[in-house]
């Protein structure tokens, strides 16, 4: 517990997260262009949304386990520190996706994209405000976001758990009363934000249960009891999620589940505990039944995060070239192309960020205020 643990896998599973997002994206965007797609397919509707589920629960799997590993060794926890190593990864690229969505894209022909400009535009300086303090899921929830850019929204999300969750490590008997003021924090933002645009009742109830649909505070915590279980090498749970028959059953169960379409209320929280359990054998288990710590999904998960928020602004241009230069292209030969070329040149522009934008200021994060 006392040294510096790696875990392998974990890139792997971002890679995973970050094309399960795009792959829902693009069909999304056929349908809503009016080209062939199989948007209605449940798998496809809902693979976006579980995509950004695996994210999260990983994102409480390894900030709580840092969280831990950190509090056992300096008996204490540097929220301050903690809080600039996560605006030095997530900040830059972010900032950057908003103000290209604001600034440059709505300008370009080649970006256009039913419904976008008008959610620019409309509660221009409302919506940019909320953008500009990284709450992008109340701008989403009340104002709607640019397509370019309403994928940001779960960027709002983390960012809210990460200003939660050091302190609810830092002051574990206190959590009943910081989680209860972190809720009623939540809920007065959300309430000013709805009176600046003055919604009907019903807009008013159609508003905040998209938020809380949206609000995976306990996903995310869910990742967080299996990186405790982990950290304190709890043999009475691990004995058991590390049977070969316990991971053979979440892998059948998740596809089952993800194959058959079925749903019901509190989905994504069974899923959250599927993706746990997954999770916590590939990143933790000697003996974990599948290894995806390979060359392709190791650097494309290290790249992930500027997979996930570049690969719209990748996807609507090619969309359109294809409608104005192949407009006779079809079938297998046009997914072909349109699935190669996207998944390529997102994978490019997010290696140039990562390179010459993210990895200098990882690295300099990394120099000053450690991992």
């Amino acid at each position: 517990m006392n040294s510096k643990r790696y875990f392998p896998n974990l890139n792997g599973i971002r890679s995973v997260a970050a094309l399960m997002v795009l792959f829902h994206h693009i069909e999304q965007a056929k349908a809503a262009l009016g080209i062939p797609n199989i948007y209605d397919l449940s798998l496809i509707k809902h693979i976006g949304r579980l995509g950004v589920g695996l994210f999260f629960v990983l994102s409480g799997f390894l900030i709580t386990y840092l969280l831990l590993q950190e509090k056992h060794k300096y008996q204490d926890i540097s929220a301050s520190k903690f809080y600039l190593r996560r605006v030095f990864r997530i900040w830059p690229i972010y900032y950057l996706i908003i103000a290209l969505s604001y600034f440059v894209f709505p300008y370009i022909p080649l970006f256009e994209y039913p419904g976008a400009n008008e959610n620019v535009f409309n509660y221009y300086g409302e919506r940019l405000a909320f953008l500009a303090v990284v709450l992008p899921n109340y701008a989403f929830v009340v104002y709607n976001l640019p397509y370019w850019c309403a994928q940001a929204w779960s960027i709002g999300v983390e960012e809210q758990f990460y200003y939660l969750w050091p302190w609810i490590i830092k002051y574990p008997k206190r959590r009943i009363l910081i989680f209860i003021l972190f809720i009623c924090a939540s809920a007065l933002v959300l309430y000013l934000a709805m009176q600046t645009v003055s919604p009907t009742q019903d807009e008013q109830l159609d508003m905040v249960m998209t938020f809380l649909g949206q609000f995976r505070i306990q996903t995310m915590a869910v990742g967080g009891v299996c990186a405790y279980i982990v950290f304190k090498d709890d043999r009475k749970f691990l004995d058991i999620l590390y049977r070969r028959d316990t991971q053979i059953g979440a892998y059948i169960l998740t596809v089952l589940l993800l194959v058959s379409g079925f749903h019901f209320p509190a989905f994504m929280e069974v899923y959250s505990i599927l993706f746990a359990i997954i999770i916590l054998n590939l990143a933790s288990n000697p003996g974990s039944i599948i290894n995806i710590n390979n060359r392709f999904m190791n650097y494309s998960g290290k790249i992930s995060y500027g997979l996930y928020l570049y690969h719209v602004a990748v996807m609507i241009p090619i969309l359109n070239l294809l409608r104005d230069y192949q407009p006779i292209m079809s079938g297998v030969s046009y997914n072909l192309v349109l699935y190669t070329s996207v998944v390529a040149i997102s994978i490019l522009v997010a290696s140039v960020s990562y390179e010459y934008l993210e990895k200098p200021l990882l690295r300099y994060k990394d120099e000053r205020f450690g991992r």
